[in-house]
Order: C-alpha cells, then sequence, then structure tokens
C-alpha cells in the first residue's frame, strides 16, 4: 500500500505543481483557461499558490517523517480546490471531467495516505 500511496501521491503532486506553477509563473493576460481570465490576477495567484502549497504538504511530512498527518489534510484541500473548480468550468461551459479525475485521485491520496500514518495494512 506504500508504495501505491507514492506513485499516487506522486502523480498528484505532478498534476498540481504543473498547475500551480503555471498559474503563478504566467501573467494574468496569457492564462490558458477562460475559467482564469474572468478571475482577478490576485484570485489566480492565490489559487497558484494554494495548489503549490497542497504539493508541499502531500509530498514533504511523509517524506521526511515529520507530522505526516499533513499529507491527509493537504489532499483533502486539494480535492476542495478542484470541486470548487468544477463549478467555475460548468458556469462556462467548459470541459471540467480532469477536475473530477483529480479531485478523486486526491481523495484516494488522502484515504490512502490516513490509512498509511494509521498504520493500516491491506
Amino acid at each position: 500500500m506504500t508504495i501505491t500511496t507514492w506513485v499516487l501521491s506522486g502523480i498528484l503532486a505532478f498534476m498540481f505543481l504543473m498547475a500551480g506553477g503555471m498559474k503563478l509563473a504566467k501573467p494574468h493576460a496569457e492564462m490558458p483557461m477562460p475559467t482564469l481570465q474572468v478571475l482577478s490576477p490576485g484570485r489566480v495567484k492565490f489559487i497558484g499558490a494554494a495548489e503549490v502549497l497542497g504539493v508541499v504538504g502531500v509530498i514533504v511530512p511523509p517524506l521526511l517523517g515529520i507530522a505526516p498527518i499533513l499529507a491527509p489534510i493537504a489532499a483533502v484541500g486539494l480535492a476542495i480546490i478542484q470541486i470548487l473548480a468544477v463549478s467555475a468550468h460548468r458556469r462556462l461551459n467548459e470541459p471540467f471531467i480532469m477536475n473530477i479525475v483529480l479531485a478523486v485521485l486526491a481523495v484516494a491520496v488522502a484515504v490512502l495516505s490516513t490509512l498509511t500514518f494509521v498504520g493500516v495494512q491491506l
């Protein structure tokens, strides 16, 4: 189960690091999605920062063995970001299947991280 948790956490971290990093690095005028165009530049940067911090929370605590309970909490936070993104994409009639996939992945990481934290062996 630990290997599965790390693989899924790595995939989740990679996806959110790309998305959050893009939101932090690109100027607001160059944002690729119309959903991001309708949000204020500050809000887009805030979302990007939350995504990158979520990545840090999912990977660093279990890796260092310091407060590993933060990993499932961070994963739940990333899932919440994606659930909110689904409603934003729906308002503009944009596809949102990737947001659902990422939310499910984040929930899976949260569950597996919690089980690993409490020492459940499957």
